[in-house]
């Protein structure tokens, strides 16, 4: 692989940095203060629609997506860099840009499995930034990790589809933008254990859709996100046309969408530790304790070397992994992405760790985007499988090469 950018990453990175810069950095208090205000934990505060605005018109748009038919078409080598950029400031870039979670996964999952009419009646409309969507797999009643335990029902009725379970961490669904949920549910719960699951179309407004109440995390409401909710499901029919794919097609389905998922949010996390480490070394140079500055003192040197080396080792994963994906495909780079999901966030969250303990009271404090940081990098070690989840997965592919 080279390790140069090519000449449209160069150019999109450079104007990808002068919107951080004039535009991102400055609307994060604002967006703080315009969320206080509203009283509203998921409210959508006015700063963003100027963000999303003003990336649009700049030709920030849609950069995730390698097919052009429906994004930049750039590969996934090339949007690494841009990933990580956003991944400065990841409760307002991503979405910015129309590139955040839930919807670039369920957009490349219309993209890839959705019928034309799907594509047109909801995959168009995310595509255009005018409505958000969420993703509901995850159940409080069993270990979601083993997505074969989902339980939620979907039963054929005549020509409806009849869905009947409650999800929780169903992520973007606080948004009130939010207009439709991609659920994951079992249409037959006698099939082999992988071909049990589907997964449906279910428009917000719904007749027995009932969402409960939005989780928080660390105390965070993740708003940017879409937030995350816990939703019942009651005898909720949608036409059969709002089945994604076959039956019995949902867990293949979902493997294909997180794959891409998981790499993305390992990007932005490169980005996320490098926002810690330049905060941890202007702190250094600035604050002085015991008579020095935080930089003479010998466990501040450690902490910021050992940063460096730990995200260029992720960083160098991280873009193996995507030049392996655009090269011999998801599958291929199967094991790289599994690696990538477990250094990652690992490391993201030990270098902002240490960005904390040099800012002291501020670090955990609303001051700075260290606290929030955190909470993102250590939710990451959870979302889209748990860390022991992968490491047993790679250990048996790794021992399978020596059976």
């Amino acid at each position: 692989m080279e390790f140069a950018y090519d000449d449209r990453t160069v150019e999109l990175r450079q104007r990808l940095e002068a919107f951080l810069t004039e535009c991102v950095y400055p609307a994060e208090p604002v967006h703080h203060e315009q969320v206080l205000a509203a009283g509203d934990p998921w409210a959508r505060p006015p700063v963003m629609a100027e963000l999303t605005a003003e990336a649009r018109a700049r030709g920030l748009w849609n950069l995730f997506l390698p097919d052009a038919r429906y994004g930049a078409g750039l590969t996934n080598l090339q949007y690494a860099p841009l990933a990580e950029l956003t991944g400065r400031s990841p409760h307002l870039a991503p979405e910015a840009l129309n590139c955040a979670a839930p919807d670039t996964g369920n957009m490349e999952l219309l993209a890839e499995f959705g019928s034309d009419a799907q594509r047109e009646r909801w995959l168009a409309p995310l595509l255009d930034g005018t409505i958000r969507s969420a993703f509901c797999m995850t159940e409080p009643e069993v270990a979601s990790s083993d997505a074969t335990n989902i339980a939620t029902r979907i039963t054929r009725d005549g020509d409806h589809y009849v869905v009947d379970g409650r999800k929780w961490w169903s992520s973007g669904a606080m948004d009130p933008r939010c207009e439709v949920f991609i659920v994951m549910g079992k249409t037959d719960p006698d099939a082999d254990r992988h071909r049990q699951q589907s997964m449906i179309l279910v428009p917000r407004d719904t007749p027995g859709v009932t969402v409960r109440r939005g989780m928080t995390v660390f105390g965070y409401s993740d708003a940017p996100h879409g937030g995350h909710a816990e939703i019942d499901f009651t005898g909720v029919r949608v036409p059969v046309e709002n089945l994604v794919g076959a039956e019995g097609t949902g867990f293949a389905i979902a493997q294909a969408r997180l794959g891409p998922g998981r790499i993305h949010h390992c990007m932005r996390l490169v980005g996320m530790a490098e926002r810690a480490l330049e905060l941890l070394c202007r702190r250094a140079l600035d604050r002085v304790a015991f008579g020095r500055p935080l930089a003479e003192q010998g466990v501040v040197r450690e902490w910021i070397a050992e940063s460096r080396v730990r995200i260029e080792q992720a960083r160098l994963l991280v873009l193996k992994t995507a030049w392996l994906m655009d090269t011999v495909g998801n599958k291929g780079a199967h094991t790289e992405i599994q690696a990538i999901k477990i250094a990652t966030p690992a490391m993201a969250e030990w270098v902002i760790d240490k960005a904390i303990q040099a800012y002291g009271g501020a670090g955990v404090s609303q001051d700075t985007p260290l606290a929030a940081l955190w909470a993102q990098a250590r939710t990451l070690r959870l979302a889209d499988g748990p860390d022991e989840v992968h490491r047993a997965s790679l250990a048996r592919r790794e021992l399978r090469r020596w059976s």
